[in-house]
Formats: structure tokens, C-alpha cells, sequence
């Protein structure tokens, strides 16, 4: 297999992965004169901050996703191309990729982050992450599932196990999902499953920590934990998950809490790129950079966004949050150096402008801070639905997720909760097997793409 693009005189910058990062990089270099490889696992580009709600069926996945080839339909210089990273060869200026292999002159690492399991194998094979839009539909199948399945079991305990969900990890992800869950039980289980007791619904919110969203202020987190605490969600801080057995959530203390709803989104991990050596590897299996995104030692290999650590920087001793801004401004200002190499000029240095944080838990309720301001409640939910509009691709998208906003709001009666269990052609399951036995040094000798 190849990538089948030829060069055409000018030179190559090819990027891996089309999240905030990355996709920011290539729209700023569409018209730089370079030639531009956008490679991702998905055709599409996605909207992480509102991945919770296609998870609970408040809204199609379609409405936060949006094609890369329809961005890029009119730059003559950008290729998208769909297909996995498998190793770098930074001597040959070379990467292997699931479906062949190209050169490149300037490399951008922007693949995000995995879920973090931590080495606990049993949590990664029984828990469900909610990293992707794949991930949020099957997760959004499976409490749909275990809701129709509660009402014809026979036995109360495989009963409560199905009504029971348990929610590890106490960031954004996890107050978002426990509190759209919350919505969904006082909303959702009256209308559509009336011979169904809601009070039987348990939600639980597990943190090591002593607070939600450690990332924000004290106050911001004493007003999400009031929040969902008022919303009838289980908040357990200090309780460490260290197992899954028989259906059942395993603490530290011994304590275990029985489920089928088992949801993590407890941390996450640089994405692995098969032959990097151990010593570009940071804290959660970052890729160490320098205050240019240069990885140290590749001539060419730049890093940004969540899989990226930066060193160096005072504000920052233990790398960059990992959230969206910091991602995009990264973005731009890598598009700005990669031009400024073309033109013989000194690069500047990444400097992440700080404009702030917020979490929402539900209609009304949300918490926000910018500019020395801790907002809570109302005015910082609508100013959440605002920036989150804005940040959406396409203007089809924000309609639709405008609309989809304002019609929860009054009656929380969308006719999504729809259980699909796609079913990939025999075609496709035999390429995707290929592709992933594939060796990192097939043909590396071979002519280059």
C-alpha cells in the first residue's frame, strides 16, 4: 500500500492527527506554498468537550464531527489521508503508517491522548473510556441496553447492578457525564420507562482526590460538588478504584460497589508511537519538547497539543494543561515557525495565554473562570453554551446543536435513544487485520512515497 502523493516541488509537512492541534496547524498552512499531509484514524475531525452528550443520547454524533475532506476540498496543497502512525525513522526523515509509508521535510506529532488505565488490566478490559465518538456511542448503547434489560430481570441484585453506574474520575469528563446522567434519570426514565422505579437508578462519582476538578479553584469545585450532591449523585472523594470483579467496582478500603455500568475517565496518556525511545517520553507518556515544540534530537519532529510536554517553562514546571486552548494557540504558533524556517527567521517560543476554564453538570448549572472571575450557576452555563457554540464546526453543526440545546431545555424529549449495533463488512474486518499486523519495517528500503 502507499499513500499515493506525489512530491510536486515544494516542500512537505506531513501531520499526525486532526484534533484541535493539528487541524489548526493545517488550515494555517493551506495557503503557505507547502505541501500538506493531514493523517488521522478517522476521516473526521471531532468535538471532544461535547462527546458526553452524544454518550447519553442528547445529541447525534454527527452534530460534533466534521469530515476533513470537506474542509480541505478546496486547497489544492493539503491531502488528507486515513491511516494509523506506526513508527518514525527521523535519520531517514521517514514515518510508517497503517497503510504505507512517506517522507517528509517537517513532521507534526499532534495525536492526542488515550485513556490511562494505569497498568490495571482488569479496569481496562471491563470499564468503558469516553475518549472518541466511537467510544461515547457505544457507551450510549450499553445504558440504553442495561435499562431495557433491568426491566425484564428476574433477579433484584443483576437488577441494581444494571441500574448502577459508576463514573471514576472526577475532571470535566466525569462531573459532565455524572450530571447529564442525573438529567437523564429525573428526566428520561419517567416518560420513556414508566414501569421502571427512578429512585432504583444510582449514580456514583468516584475521585482519589479531595475535590472535583483539580484542574480549577476550591470554590469552583466546592460549587460542582453542591451541584451534583443537590442532583442526587453519589460523590465519593478519597476512594481509590483498584479493581473490577463479578460485575463489581473494587476501592482500596476494601469497599466495592456492584455495577454494569462501569465508566472511566480517570486520566489519560500521550499516544504511543511505536518506536520512540523511552527518553522522549515525559509524565504520562508525553513527548518532550522544547519551548519550540522541537522534539530534541529529530531534525524536523515537532510535537503539540496533549500529547506534548513542554520544558522550560516557569509557569508551567510540570508541562501545559492538556485542554483545548492550549492545544490550538500551540497550533498556530508552530504554522507561524514552520514559516518563519522557510524564511531564514529565528523562531519564537511557546507561551500559553491563559483564558480560562469551565465545567458544566446540567441545565443551569456550570462553573466558570477567566480574567480572575469565579463564576457559578447560571450566567457561567449560558457563557459555557456560548464558547462551546462558537468553538463547533461548521455552520450546519451550530445550528443543529443549537437547536438540539434549545429543545432539551424545555422538554428533554429527543427521539435519539436508539440502540445500533453497526456491523463492519467482512472487507473492512479483513483490512483492519492487516493493517494492524503489519511490521513497522516493512519495506523501509523501497522507494519513498
Amino acid at each position: 500500500m502507499s499513500l499515493n502523493i506525489e512530491r510536486n516541488g515544494k516542500k512537505r509537512v506531513v501531520i499526525v492527527g486532526g484534533g484541535f492541534s493539528g487541524l489548526k496547524v493545517a488550515n494555517k498552512l493551506r495557503h503557505s506554498g507547502l505541501q500538506v499531509i493531514l493523517i488521522d484514524r478517522n476521516n473526521y475531525h471531532q468535538f471532544p468537550p461535547l462527546i458526553y452528550q452524544v454518550a447519553s443520547a442528547g445529541m447525534e454524533p454527527s452534530s460534533i464531527s466534521f469530515p476533513f475532506r470537506k474542509i480541505f476540498q478546496r486547497s489544492r496543497d493539503v491531502y488528507f489521508r486515513m491511516a494509523e502512525l506506526r513508527a518514525i525513522y527521523p535519520e531517514k526523515k521517514l514515518i510508517q503508517t497503517s497503510i504505507g509509508k512517506v517522507d517528509y521535510d517537517y513532521l507534526v506529532l499532534a495525536a492526542g491522548t488515550t485513556t490511562n488505565f494505569y497498568g490495571n488490566a482488569n479496569v481496562e478490559r471491563e470499564s468503558m473510556p469516553m475518549k472518541t465518538v466511537a467510544e461515547a456511542m457505544g457507551l450510549q448503547n450499553a445504558i440504553l441496553s442495561n435499562l431495557e434489560r433491568s426491566i425484564t430481570c428476574a433477579e433484584k441484585v443483576e437488577q441494581q447492578e444494571l441500574l448502577n453506574v459508576v463514573i471514576v474520575g472526577g475532571g470535566a469528563t466525569g462531573v459532565e457525564v455524572a450530571g447529564v446522567l442525573s438529567e437523564m434519570k429525573r428526566t428520561i426514565l419517567p416518560r420513556d420507562y414508566p414501569d421502571l422505579d427512578p429512585s432504583l437508578m444510582n449514580i456514583y462519582l468516584i475521585e482519589a482526590g479531595g475535590r472535583l476538578l483539580s484542574g480549577m479553584s476550591p470554590e469552583s469545585s466546592e460549587a460542582v460538588e453542591n451541584f451534583l450532591r443537590n442532583m442526587g449523585v453519589n460523590v465519593l472523594l478519597h476512594k481509590m478504584v483498584t479493581d473490577f470483579r463479578d460485575h463489581k467496582v473494587i476501592l482500596a478500603d476494601g469497599s466495592s460497589i456492584a455495577t454494569r455500568t462501569f465508566i472511566w475517565v480517570s486520566g489519560v496518556a500521550g499516544s504511543e508511537v511505536g518506536n520512540i525511545a523511552k527518553e522522549h517520553l515525559g509524565r504520562g507518556r508525553r513527548i518532550l519538547v522544547d519551548e519550540f515544540n522541537r522534539v530534541p534530537g529529530m531534525d524536523g519532529v515537532f510535537c503539540i497539543g496533549d500529547q506534548c510536554l513542554v520544558e522550560g517553562d516557569p509557569d508551567y514546571p510540570g508541562g501545559h494543561p492538556q485542554l483545548a486552548q492550549v492545544a490550538i494557540q500551540q497550533g498556530a504558533n508552530l504554522a507561524r515557525n514552520i514559516r518563519r524556517l522557510e524564511r531564514g527567521r529565528e523562531l519564537r517560543p511557546f507561551r500559553y495565554r491563559n483564558l480560562g476554564s469551565m465545567a458544566t453538570v446540567g441545565r443551569n448549572k456550570a462553573v466558570c473562570e477567566f480574567a480572575g472571575l469565579k463564576l457559578s450557576g447560571f450566567v457561567a452555563w449560558v457563557m459555557w453554551l456560548v464558547v462551546h457554540l462558537r468553538s463547533i464546526l461548521g455552520v450546519k453543526n451550530k445550528v443543529v446543536v443549537l437547536l438540539n440545546w434549545m429543545w432539551n431545555y424545555f422538554n428533554y424529549n429527543q427521539s435519539l435513544r436508539m440502540i445500533f449495533y453497526p456491523t463492519k463488512p467482512k472487507e473492512v474486518r479483513d483490512r483492519e487485520q492487516r493493517e494492524a499486523t503489519m511490521h513497522w519495517g516493512d519495506d523501509l528500503q523501497g522507494d519513498k512515497a
